[in-house]
C-alpha cells in the first residue's frame, strides 16, 4: 500500500443521501458542524458523503456501495477549550473578553458575555474606586440566582506607584464580595493580590482547601508567571498574619495552593505588551504550567488560556488547538458597540490595518519607561507621547525645558500653561494619593512626570467621551488583531461598526473554529480541501445562535 492510497474502513451507500465534490457543496458539507461526514473514494475522486448508509469494518461486497476512507465527527462549540474551567467559572464556551482598561471593557459587554455562557471582564483600571464599586453594584445580581450563576469578573492592574489605590480596589472586592479577579500588568507579586485569593481560605467538611477567590493571571513572561503559578512567598504571608488579613491556619492552607488556577498567556496585545508571538509564548506557558503542577503537586489542575492576535476563526481555532483551555478577546471586543468607548473610535478601529499600531510610553509606568500598545493610524497621540518621555529623559525639571520647547508643548498638547496643569494635577492626587504631590513638590523631575502623565491619562479619556477638539490626541489601545478581523469581515455586515456586537463576534468566532477543525481533520486524512472552503463568512447572529447553542 502506497501513501497516497488510504487504508479503506469500510463502505458508504448513497440511499437517502448525498455527497459533496465540488467547492461549494464540500463547504456546505464541512460547515454544517453538527453532522458526520465520510469520506468516500468515487470515480470522479473523493468526495464527502452526508446522510446514507454507511458499514464500518466488513464490506459487504454491495456493487453500487462507495469504500469509505475516512471520517469527520461532529463539532460541539461547547466542548471546545477546557471542561474543568468552563465548569469552575459557570461557562459554556472557553471564550473570555478582556479587561479592557478605563472602562472599555464595560459593564454591558460583561453582562452580554454572561447572558451567552462566557465570561466578560469590567476593565476596573484607571478608574476610581467609587466608579469601580458603582459596576460592581451592577453586575453583582448575575451572580445572585444560585439556579444560574452567571459569570463575571474584575481587573485588578499593577500600580507599582500606586500601592494605595490597588489597596484600595482590593478593599473594595472583599467588601462586595466579588469573587473573579484578572491580576494583569504585574511585574511581581504584592500583598494585596495574595490578600484577595486568601481571602476566606478554610477546609470543607471532607478536609479538602477551599479558595472562594479566584485569580486568572495575565502575564507574558516566565519570571512573573512563575509567582502565579506557585503558593504564596513567606513573607508575603507573615506580613499577611502580622497585620490579622489572615490567620496562622490559613497561612499553612495557603502552602497548598497557587496564587492563580488559571492563567492567560498575553501575546501581541492592545495595552500593556510585551509583544510575544502567540505561536512561541503559549507553548513556554503550556511548559511552565507542567514544570508548576509536578513541583507543587496541587490539588486542582492548573490552566492556560491565551490572549492577544486572536480575531480570526484561523487564530481562534490555532489557539484551542495548540491547548489553550480558553481563548480571550481584548482589541475586537472594543469595536463593538458596547464597549466603553465612543462612535468614532469605533470607526477609527474599523479602518485600522494591521501596520496601524505601535508602540508609546504609557501613563501608569511613565517613569519606568514601561510601553503600551495603540492605534496610530488617525491620531498624532503615539508621537506626542513620545516626545514627552524624551523630554523628560533630556531634562531634570520643567525649568530646565528651553522656552521654545515649553511653548510647542503648551500649545499643542497641553493647550494650558504647565502651571494650570500642575495645578490640576495637586488636585487630583489630593484626595487619592497625597505622597505623590508631596514627592513632586520636593523631586522637580517628579513634578515633571505627574505633568506628562496628565496628557497620556486625559489622552484616553478624551478618546472613549469622543472630545471632538481633541481627536489627534486620542490614544487608542490596539493590537494587530485588529486589522486581521477587519480584513476578514471586509464587505461583510461586520465590516459596519454598528453591526459589531459581542455576542455575534463571539459565535462567528466560536462557530469558525469548529468549521476550521472539520477542515483540518480533512486535511489530515488527505482530503484536498479547495483553498474558498477555509473562508468562512460571518454570519448574523439569529443565524449562527441555534448552531452554536445547539
Amino acid at each position: 500500500m502506497t501513501a497516497s492510497t488510504p487504508a479503506v474502513l469500510g463502505e458508504w451507500s448513497a440511499t437517502g443521501g448525498t455527497f459533496a465534490l465540488d467547492a461549494e457543496s464540500i463547504s456546505a458539507a464541512v460547515q454544517e458542524i453538527s453532522a458526520p461526514l465520510l469520506i468516500v473514494e468515487t470515480a470522479r475522486g473523493r468526495a464527502l458523503a452526508r446522510g446514507g448508509q454507511a458499514t464500518i469494518g466488513a464490506r459487504t461486497g454491495n456493487a453500487n456501495a462507495y469504500p469509505v476512507v475516512g471520517f469527520v465527527p461532529p463539532a460541539n462549540v461547547s466542548q471546545l477549550g477546557d471542561a474543568s474551567f468552563r465548569a469552575d467559572h459557570g461557562m459554556r464556551f472557553a471564550y473570555v473578553s478582556g479587561a479592557m482598561a478605563a472602562g472599555i471593557g464595560s459593564a454591558e459587554i460583561v453582562e452580554e458575555m454572561a447572558r451567552h455562557g462566557m465570561l466578560g471582564i469590567f476593565g476596573a483600571a484607571g478608574l476610581a474606586p467609587a466608579r469601580v464599586e458603582q459596576a460592581i453594584d451592577r453586575l453583582t445580581p448575575l451572580g445572585a440566582d444560585p439556579a444560574r450563576k452567571l459569570p463575571f469578573g474584575f481587573n485588578l492592574i499593577h500600580s507599582p506607584n500606586d500601592q494605595s489605590l490597588e489597596k484600595a480596589i482590593v478593599d473594595l472586592f472583599l467588601r462586595k464580595n466579588v469573587k473573579l479577579i484578572e491580576a494583569s500588568a504585574f511585574l511581581d507579586l504584592t500583598p494585596h493580590v495574595v490578600r484577595y485569593r486568601l481571602s476566606g481560605i478554610h477546609r470543607d467538611i471532607h478536609g479538602n482547601i477551599v479558595t472562594p477567590n479566584k485569580v486568572i493571571s495575565k502575564v507574558s513572561r516566565i519570571e512573573v508567571g512563575s509567582k502565579f503559578f506557585a503558593p504564596p512567598p513567606a513573607k508575603i504571608l507573615s506580613h499577611l498574619v502580622d497585620e490579622g488579613a489572615i490567620t496562622a491556619e490559613q497561612a499553612k492552607l495557603a502552602e497548598k495552593v497557587p496564587i492563580a488556577q488559571d492563567m492567560s498567556a498575553e501575546a501581541d496585545s492592545g495595552g500593556h505588551t510585551d509583544n510575544r508571538p502567540a505561536l512561541t509564548l503559549l507553548p513556554t506557558i503550556l511548559a511552565l504550567r507542567d514544570r508548576a503542577m509536578a513541583q507543587y503537586q496541587f490539588a486542582q489542575p492548573l490552566r492556560v488560556g491565551v490572549g492577544g492576535g486572536i480575531s480570526t476563526p484561523s487564530s481562534a481555532a490555532a489557539a484551542y488547538a495548540m491547548g489553550a483551555a480558553y481563548i480571550l478577546v481584548g482589541s475586537v471586543q472594543q469595536a463593538c458597540v458596547e464597549s466603553g468607548t465612543c462612535d468614532v473610535v469605533r470607526q477609527m478601529l474599523a479602518d485600522a490595518e494591521q501596520a496601524d499600531t505601535t508602540m508609546c510610553p504609557c501613563a501608569d509606568m511613565f517613569e519606568m519607561g514601561v510601553k503600551v500598545q495603540v492605534l496610530k493610524r488617525g491620531t498624532m497621540f503615539p508621537m506626542r507621547a513620545a516626545k514627552l518621555y524624551e523630554t523628560y529623559r533630556a531634562y531634570k525639571s520643567i525649568d530646565e525645558i528651553p522656552a521654545s520647547e515649553r511653548e510647542w508643548l503648551e500649545k499643542n498638547l497641553f493647550r494650558v500653561p504647565l502651571e494650570d496643569v500642575w495645578r490640576q494635577t495637586t488636585d487630583y492626587f489630593s484626595t487619592r494619593d497625597p505622597a505623590q504631590v508631596e514627592k513632586g513638590n520636593r523631586d522637580p523631575h517628579h513634578k515633571m512626570a505627574l505633568i506628562f502623565r496628565w496628557y497620556l491619562g486625559q489622552s484616553s479619556r478624551w478618546a472613549n467621551s469622543g472630545e471632538p477638539s481633541r481627536r489627534l490626541d486620542y490614544q487608542i489601545w490596539c493590537g494587530p488583531a485588529m486589522g486581521a478581523f477587519n480584513e476578514w469581515t471586509k464587505g461583510t455586515f461586520l465590516a459596519q461598526p454598528a453591526n459589531r456586537r459581542v455576542a455575534t463576534v463571539a459565535y462567528n468566532l466560536l462557530y469558525g473554529v469548529a468549521v476550521m477543525q472539520r477542515i483540518n481533520v480533512l486535511r489530515s486524512q488527505g482530503f484536498d480541501v479547495p483553498a474558498s472552503v477555509a473562508q468562512i463568512a460571518p454570519r448574523e447572529f439569529n443565524q449562527l445562535r441555534s448552531i452554536v447553542e445547539a
